[in-house]
Order: C-alpha cells, then structure tokens, then sequence
C-alpha cells in the first residue's frame, strides 16, 4: 500500500520564501498571498487597477491590494468604491454671504451691493460712487452695500438723487426781523430792509427810491431801484426800452477767463461759463449792460456767482443815471468758505448781494 509523502512538512517542496506550500496527493503546490501573482518562485504584486475594478471615479494599486478615491467635491461611500457628493454649503461653510450646492461643488452668491472677490467666496463692496458723476446731484456717499446722496446746507434731498432748494422764507426758519423781508437764495436767504432808502432819497414805491431835494441831489442820481432776484442758468438779460442801443461787457471778476458774453441781438446777451468748475472754489463775475438813450442811461450792473458741482443764480441790482453824469459803481466779489457764501459788495448805495449754492 502507497502513503502520500507531505512535502510541505518534510520541507521537500519548492516553494519560495514568499509563497505558502499546499500539499496535494502525490505533489504540492506553491501559492502567493492575495494580492499576488506566482512567478517562478516569486511573488509579484497584481495590479487590480489594471483589470476589472469597481472603483466609481479612481482607483489606486497597493502592495497586494487596491482602494478607491473620489474626484473633489465628492466622498466615499460605505461600500468604499461609491462616490457621493459633498454638500459644502453644510459642512464647510465657505461663502461669506449665500452659498448653494452643487453636484461636486458650490457657488457663492453676494448680496445685492456687493461682489465676488478673486478668492470666489468672499464678497467686496461695489462702490456705485465711481459709477458715475451723475448719481446724485450733489454728492454721493459709499456705503456697504449701498450709497447714499447728500445734499449741502440750505437744500433738501428730493428723492434719492436730487436736491431742492429750501425756502426758509416760507418755512419761517429765518431770522429776519419786523423791519426786514426775508428774500429765499438757492441754498440760503438773506435779509433785506423793508425801507432801503438812506437819506436824502425817500421811498417813492416798494423798490423805488427818489431824492427830491433840488440842493442836495444835484450831484446824486434823481433815482435808485433795488432789486432782489434768483436767476437760474441760461436765463437772458434782455432790455426793453425802444429806440435805444446797449453795449455789454464783464465789468470785473473775469481775470482767469472763466465767463464769455454770448450776445444773441440788440437787446439780449447771455453770460456763458468757459470751462467746468473743480472746487471747492468761488468764482465772481459783473456783467454789465449799458443802455445808451436820449435823455437817460440805463445801466444794471449784475454778479453772478458759481461754486463747484453747480451754478449759482444771478443776482441782479439796477439803478438810473442822470444823463449828465456817469458815475462809476465798484463791486467786489467776497468768498467767505466758512459759510459756503460768496458776497458781492458795491459802493454808491448798492445793497451786498450773498448768494449760495450747490
């Protein structure tokens, strides 16, 4: 009778130091471990990434084995060869304002004023200001997320962007006494007295001063009208007395050539600005109209006045000449920036004119 002889236990097989002994009948066999192809008496690693595998996005080879590895944004699953999407917006928060998920990723959203950084997640405030000069009339103010206009002292803001002069006058937030009218300017008022004639003149009418003595008006005008009055951009000076010819001319305040006189016929002209205003700055022109006539000379003497991001009115004094006598008026202009006025004074019985503006 035969008996099977056990080379694995005899130590009579083949097998290499990295591979196992099977004992069969009549023989043996050498195994590598899993993982691991027999070659000769070596065992080499089996690349399973090669072959078939079950990895859904990548697999990685190992020394006898292989694992599973998913693409960003993505997990494993239980089964370790599955991938799952990661929902970012939970476990990592990475936006600063809203973030929203995404099938291996997430998108960050910034809220209305603001935008998305280089970085992608953080958000950076948008400064609707440099937008343009335009937003507002006056001034805009950047703020985060948002702006704002401002209006300067003596306007309201109407709406979001535009400023509307206050009328102190009408509200009654003047300090005007008994004595005095209240006259409303494009960002202030000013007082004026009820009764503006200085002696030897008398008042003849509202805005009407007359001299009416022979001795002491012999070297004075007969006459003097005071008038108060807002004019707007683009608003003409016109003459209406007939049969007469009116020379004009900027009487003073033009030295930088900031106004040319745009004469349009006989009787009108307009006082045009040459170049934009950067400020803050205070500009003083005197335009002058002098009406040639028969008897008379009617000459109104005028300052206009602009300030930076806008145009002051025209404020305009007139006055009668004898026609004997051609008397000079001197005006200068006065910028006083601590109350954001400019002042134009004139001798010869003239009232100071303030005006203010945007």
């Amino acid at each position: 009778m035969c008996r099977d002889i056990d080379e694995c236990a005899t130590g009579r097989h083949t097998c290499g130091p990295e591979q196992s002994c099977i004992n069969t009948r009549g023989s043996f066999t050498c195994q590598c471990p899993q993982g691991y192809v027999r070659s000769g008496e070596r065992c080499l690693d089996k690349d399973e990434c090669s072959l078939t595998h079950y990895c859904m996005h990548r697999c990685v080879n190992a020394p006898g084995s292989y694992y599973c590895e998913c693409n960003v944004g993505y997990k494993l699953a239980s089964n370790n060869h599955s991938c799952v999407d990661v929902n970012e917006c939970v476990d990592q928060n990475p936006c600063q304002h809203d973030c929203y998920n995404l099938l291996g990723s997430f998108l960050c959203q910034c809220e209305q004023g603001f935008e998305l950084a280089h970085d992608s997640v953080s958000c950076q405030d948008i400064d609707e200001c440099s937008f343009s000069s335009y937003m507002c009339q006056y001034q805009c103010i950047n703020t985060a997320g948002s702006y704002s206009c401002e209006c300067p002292e003596g306007y309201q803001l109407q709406g979001n962007r535009l400023c509307q002069d206050m009328n102190e006058c009408e509200m009654g937030t003047h300090n005007c006494q008994e004595d005095e009218m209240c006259w409303n300017y494009y960002g202030g008022f000013r007082c004026y007295p009820r009764n503006p004639c200085e002696p030897p003149y008398t008042k003849s009418s509202e805005n009407r001063c007359i001299c009416r003595s022979p001795t002491e008006c012999q070297s004075l005008p007969p006459s003097i009208v005071y008038k108060y009055m807002s004019i707007q951009a683009d608003r003409t000076a016109t003459n209406m007395y007939a049969n007469t010819h009116n020379t004009f001319r900027i009487k003073a305040g033009n030295e930088g050539g900031e106004f040319f006189l745009r004469r349009s016929s006989n009787v009108s002209a307009m006082l045009v600005m040459t170049k934009p205003l950067t400020g803050p700055a205070g500009v003083c022109g005197g335009p002058e109209m002098v009406t040639h006539h028969i008897t008379m000379n009617y000459r109104p003497f005028s300052a206009a006045a602009h300030h930076h991001r806008g145009t002051l009115p025209l404020l305009s004094t007139t006055r009668l000449l004898d026609r004997t006598k051609h008397e000079k008026t001197y005006c200068k202009c006065v910028y006083n920036s601590g109350a954001n006025e400019v002042s134009v004074e004139c001798s010869q019985r003239y009232l100071l004119l303030t005006v203010r503006k945007v």
